[in-house]
């Protein structure tokens, strides 16, 4: 676990204390993003773990140019100030290009740099410029030791509010593999470190609604797995209907079964905590 904390709000994350990062992959239509949202509030409440709420205003990395991108930039910040303000959710969303963080900056808490992008110079500096905590994700192409080199962009700017998100290997054959040792790489920068699982599931070059887009058996042994490696916060990415979801169909979680499904989560995480 980190010795680096960060606060957003009141709330100090990467302390003792499990934090879950989850939303729908990208923004769909209200009725999605507003029912998700209140399932995660009484999740939150019922089980202890704060949220902070994730989703996409747009993703530009889909294989298909035909494939849902989500609203843009404009709509999809109105969405999610929306759910910030009626549910009282810190928010989490990705910027893909350096002129998108300043818009970005005034509604978002966190701003994540995609794996694709993460050693983008100017985008990484533009975010770490803008105050917010920054969510770097770990490319899929990047030894993860080699994180630091990002994460030393961003301290370069003052800003020392980092998180650091593991998603996975691609060995180029369309499948990812998570490998433990880069939780203790990750780990090794004393910055808050992230596991999603949802999308280290993904199955590349299988379009994301077919159900052979994504492994969900995997699901709970890779989430235990990351637990017991002492990560500080999940990422898992939910949705009311994952089979009819616009991104990752194939990956996402019901946000019906979150609640089982984080409970024994968090036990191994008391568990863990108690032997740092």
């Amino acid at each position: 676990m980190s010795d680096k904390k960060f606060n957003v709000g009141n709330i100090e994350y990467g302390a003792d204390q499990l934090f879950l990062i989850s939303g729908p992959c990208v923004i769909e239509d209200e009725k999605v993003m507003m029912t998700t949202a209140e399932e995660l509030k009484g999740i939150e409440e019922r089980i202890g773990v704060p949220i902070i709420y994730k989703s996409s205003f747009m993703k530009d990395n889909r294989s298909d140019a035909s494939y849902y991108m989500g609203p843009g930039i404009d709509e999809g910040l109105k969405m999610l100030d929306r759910i910030k303000k009626e549910f009282e959710f810190s928010i989490l969303s990705d910027v893909h290009y350096p002129e998108q963080v300043a818009a970005a900056a005034e509604v978002l808490d966190i701003i994540q740099i995609p794996a694709y992008l993460c050693m983008q110079t100017t985008l990484v500096l533009e975010a770490a410029n803008s105050g917010k905590v920054v969510n770097l994700k770990h490319g899929q192409f990047l030894a993860p030791e080699n994180m630091i080199k990002p994460v030393k962009k961003i301290e370069s700017t003052g800003n020392k509010q980092i998180i650091l998100t593991e998603r996975g290997f691609t060995l180029g054959y369309n499948d990812l593999v998570v490998d433990p040792r880069s939780f203790y790489h990750l780990q090794e920068t004393g910055y808050p470190v992230v596991f999603d699982v949802t999308h280290s599931i993904r199955k590349y070059g299988i379009p994301s609604a077919d159900p052979r887009g994504g492994a969900r058996q995997y699901l709970e042994v890779l989430g235990r797995a990351g637990i017991a490696a002492g990560i500080d916060g999940l990422f898992i990415e939910t949705h009311p209907c994952p089979s009819e979801a616009l991104c990752d169909a194939a990956s996402q979680l019901d946000v019906s079964k979150l609640e089982e499904f984080m409970k024994p989560l968090i036990e191994i995480h008391n568990i863990v905590t108690q032997y740092r």
